[in-house]
């Protein structure tokens, strides 16, 4: 009795904590890397959990001996990440749920970390854009890396045509976003900016059209029959100087705002020596997870319009 009491009381298998202890996590307040602020949380209006949301069921995320509490830990190592990177679990996948959405359905907002290309800060020339796209607990969902030549980087800049692939933990590319090139001008009402969303590689699920304003950056979210979905309007002046710059998400007649799209301020150093941005992505939780992969779309877009530079220089 004694024997088996020792193992009751014994650390739970994979952990390094005593029987009770919950596992350490990152706070549900984490926004991005040491030294950062913040991400603001959802606005007055904005929509939280919905009614009926459960947590998946533990034989599938997997339950420990019988007497022991269901771990719902970060998943470390996974094929095709670097070590000792967490990534999140893979929640069951809803209905009609293109493969690799699964993620995006149990999460309303998501952070975009850009890492830091030392050539490109030493040489000035333009290298491929790689990005970690995390949740709100600092568990990866995806990674995504840009697929453009070095002519069309170092010539187009940032008003580049670009195909950006998005890869899950496993590997597999589950989104690719893809970009033509465009006018880059303001003051032209045609040829405007635009990027289709896909989702298998191949299977357009959404697209992002800008909608001219002599003023303001707006946009249109479309679903894949090309119908308006969503409406983005930016600020006047996109100046990112000491703050943080936001997109709101709003409904079709612009009347509620339902999210969110944000370029965080990383400090002086880094947004005048780099080109290297932090986005964060905030959603209704219910919003189809088609749509919520178009808001990658929509942010990657935002990201190269307004926050790309060029050799180092605006």
């Amino acid at each position: 009795m004694e024997k088996q009491n020792g193992q009751m009381d014994a650390p739970h298998p994979g952990t390094n904590l005593p029987s009770g202890h919950p596992p350490e996590y990152p706070s549900a307040a984490f926004q991005g890397p040491p030294g950062h602020m913040g991400y603001p949380g959802p606005q007055v209006g904005y929509p939280g959990p919905q009614a009926g949301y459960s947590i998946p069921p533990a034989d599938y995320l997997g339950a420990g001996p019988v007497g022991f509490p269901v771990q719902h830990q970060p998943v470390y190592n996974q094929p095709g990440g670097p070590a000792g990177v967490p990534w999140m679990p893979a929640p069951p996948p809803p209905l009609d749920c293109p493969p690799g959405l699964e993620y995006l359905s149990q999460i309303d907002q998501i952070l975009i970390h850009q890492q830091i290309e030392l050539l490109e800060v030493i040489t000035g020339f333009e290298t491929n854009n790689k990005y970690e796209i995390k949740n709100s607990f600092g568990q990866r969902i995806y990674f995504a890396a840009e697929d453009t030549d070095f002519c069309t980087r170092n010539c187009c800049g940032a008003s580049r045509p670009f195909t950006i692939r998005i890869l899950d933990n496993m590997g597999q590319e589950v989104i690719t976003l893809e970009r033509p090139l465009r006018c880059g001008s303001c003051c032209c009402p045609c040829c405007l900016q635009e990027i289709e969303i896909q989702a298998p590689p191949g299977v357009p699920v959404g697209y992002v059209n800008q909608t001219w304003h002599p003023c303001l950056p707006k946009f249109t979210i479309q679903n894949e029959r090309r119908e308006d979905v969503l409406k983005i309007t930016g600020p006047c002046l996109v100046c990112s100087c000491c703050a943080d710059v936001d997109f709101e998400i709003k409904s079709l007649d612009e009347e509620n705002v339902v999210g969110k799209i944000s370029k965080q301020w990383t400090g002086l150093v880094r947004e005048a020596f780099t080109d290297t941005d932090n986005f964060g992505i905030q959603f209704p939780l219910d919003l189809d997870v088609k749509m919520k992969a178009v808001m990658l779309g929509a942010c990657f877009l935002i990201d190269f319009m307004f926050f790309e530079k060029s050799g180092n220089n605006e």
